[in-house]
């Protein structure tokens, strides 16, 4: 591999050099099984007197399905400065 310092990748080098990889290495289809940034809450209601908002939706990095409208997984990815896994 080339003279890189991994603990310079960005989340989004993270995620296109080895966890997108690794999924489809897994033979999770990119096409059906997998989605990308994908929303999983519609956005927290903020109640104010008379006024109220919705914020941005939650989104996941990766959410895994195993038949169309079946998710079993999410997938968060960190910055290689990060130490967390987490498995629910």
């Amino acid at each position: 591999m080339s003279d890189f310092n991994k603990k310079e990748l960005s989340e989004a080098d993270i995620r296109t050099k080895y966890i997108t990889p690794a999924i489809v290495k897994a033979e999770w289809s990119s096409f059906s099984q997998m989605r990308e940034e994908y929303p999983i809450t519609k956005g927290r209601i903020i109640a104010r007197g008379k006024t109220c908002r919705r914020e941005k939706p939650l989104k996941a990095d990766y959410v895994l399905f195993y038949k169309p409208n079946k998710p079993i997984a999410i997938v968060e990815a960190k910055d290689n400065n990060m130490m967390l896994i987490q498995v629910i």
